[in-house]
């Protein structure tokens, strides 16, 4: 069968939508059409999918970011919410310690206020539908400690199954500085998230879905809009010859290289690019069942953010936001007038290729494992544990700090997606079927049909360990150690 012949569905018009990028985004979207019944073409460069940007994290509540408005933090929760009934099995479910540092500039107060609308929030949530409670109970969304509460804690042995947050926090206690910081320290209910199970949990559906047809080593050339048919016509080389197919509409889903895909069609964008990494590590000394932690500081500068992100069997993923360790000079990027794509020098281009030097690996990972141990004394014999995760972040406009994104419309039947952070794809999933429900590409809608277990029943049906077997096929695949891939909690 040619990829262009369409299928019919009920309730669903003949129509077949192409997706360029099998990204989370473009993985996404693919998933929520294709439950509809609806005939996708994915179109994916890469031998796999769900290959970009360091996902560790789940944003429920943006609580990372002090910078960003409580709006964004708001749709961050609901998205959350929305990802993990959806990618059920891909939650590392352990809370986040937030701690703000003596010399930071801000009170460690000034993070109440928010915290209190998204727990009321989150709550209000549960109470209008019970299966929205998956960041634990609502009245546990955050946790206070003292400095005279952490040091009773720090007295305790570690638990080896922690449950509460007090369970949590005592190995935290055991080994944080605590005269190196202001009080309270939160741990709030904010869990990790795989980027290698979401990727075999989008794998495994999508191949169970005979509409959808996953072309992966497969690069887009050329788009053109058919105004007579009104038809999108796609070339693409695989790895044997150039092909074309036919679609009714057209999503750009290309994450950092999305402009490349706006200006082989001439449709204007503007946006950043930012190219960023977070390095693995191995602490053979780790006692105890960690919690993340986030150390705030101001991003850019020697004391920006410092982020541990735990993994079973002593793993750690580090993040640092300066300016070399997780950020680069010149590796924020904007468009100008004359492409939509912004333009990343030579050296980024080889590392998102792959091509990273031995002694730039294991310079930055040093400097991270240094960063930390600045707030945890112990975490110095921590030693290089494979090789970074990375890659270069799209966010739209000219809001270097805009978090909480999904979707614009151009032109004809065109939508790209524009997600910066992994929970808004459902989002920009959403706002594509609302799309494309107006335009009469999908001419009805089955009224019984309208929660997200419903509209992802293939995708929930997925084994919980047949989604872990490939998920640790996927991190050794790509070169990252199997327990990157294991699940906490």
């Amino acid at each position: 069968m040619n990829i262009s012949e369409r299928r019919s569905s009920e309730g669903i018009s003949h129509s077949t939508v192409g997706i360029i990028g099998g990204g989370v985004a473009g993985a996404t979207i693919a998933l929520r059409l294709a439950e509809l019944g609806i005939s996708i073409n994915l179109f994916e460069e890469g031998r796999s999918l769900v290959n970009g940007p360091p996902i560790c994290h789940l944003h429920a509540g943006g609580n990372l970011y002090r910078e960003i408005s409580n709006q964004q933090c708001l749709n961050l929760l609901e998205q959350s919410i929305d990802t993990l009934r959806v990618f059920k099995h891909t939650a590392n479910i352990r809370p986040t310690v937030i701690a703000v540092p003596i010399d930071d500039n801000s009170s460690a107060l000034d993070l109440i206020p928010r915290l209190n609308l998204l727990k009321d929030t989150y709550q209000a949530l549960v109470k209008q539908d019970n299966k929205n409670k998956v960041l634990g109970d609502p009245s546990d969304y955050f946790t206070l400690y003292s400095q005279q509460d952490i040091e009773k804690l720090k007295k305790l042995d570690n638990p080896t199954h922690p449950i509460t947050p007090d369970d949590w926090m005592i190995p935290v206690a055991k080994s944080l500085q605590l005269n190196q910081f202001k009080y309270p320290i939160v741990m709030v209910q904010e869990y990790g998230l795989s980027v290698f199970r979401i990727a075999a949990t989008a794998s495994l559906a999508l191949k169970q879905m005979e509409n959808c047809h996953v072309l992966l080593s497969s690069k887009v050339t050329d788009a053109k809009f058919d105004q007579v048919s009104q038809q999108w016509l796609i070339t693409y080389e695989t790895q044997d010859n150039k092909q074309q197919c036919t679609v009714d509409y057209l999503i750009n889903a290309c994450g950092y290289r999305s402009g490349t895909i706006d200006d082989l069609v001439h449709i204007p964008r503007e946006r950043m690019v930012e190219f960023k990494a977070a390095y693995v590590t191995h602490w053979d000394q780790c006692e105890g069942q960690w919690p993340e932690v986030i150390i705030h500081g101001e991003r850019g500068t020697p004391k920006g953010m410092a982020q541990l992100t735990p993994y079973p069997n002593g793993y750690f993923q580090l993040h640092g936001m300066t300016k070399d360790i997780t950020l680069f000079e010149n590796g924020l990027v904007t468009s100008d007038h004359s492409s939509a794509q912004p333009k990343l020098n030579d050296d980024f281009k080889a590392k998102l290729n792959r091509q990273w030097s031995e002694e730039e690996v294991i310079e930055r990972t040093e400097k991270a494992i240094k960063h930390v141990a600045q707030y945890v004394d112990t975490f110095k014999s921590a030693v290089v544990g494979g090789k970074p995760l990375f890659g270069a972040q799209q966010i739209p406009g000219a809001d270097a700090t805009l978090r909480a994104a999904d979707i614009s419309f151009s032109g004809n039947n065109y939508a790209r997606s524009e997600i910066v952070k992994a929970s808004s794809a459902l989002s920009a999933a959403d706002a594509i079927v609302s799309e494309l429900t107006t335009k009469g590409i999908i001419t009805s809608h089955h009224d019984d049909v309208n929660t997200r277990e419903q509209l992802f029943s293939t995708t929930l049906q997925l084994d919980k360990q047949d989604i872990l077997v490939k998920a640790e096929n996927i991190a050794v695949q790509r070169g990252f150690p199997a327990s990157l891939a294991q699940p906490i909690g």
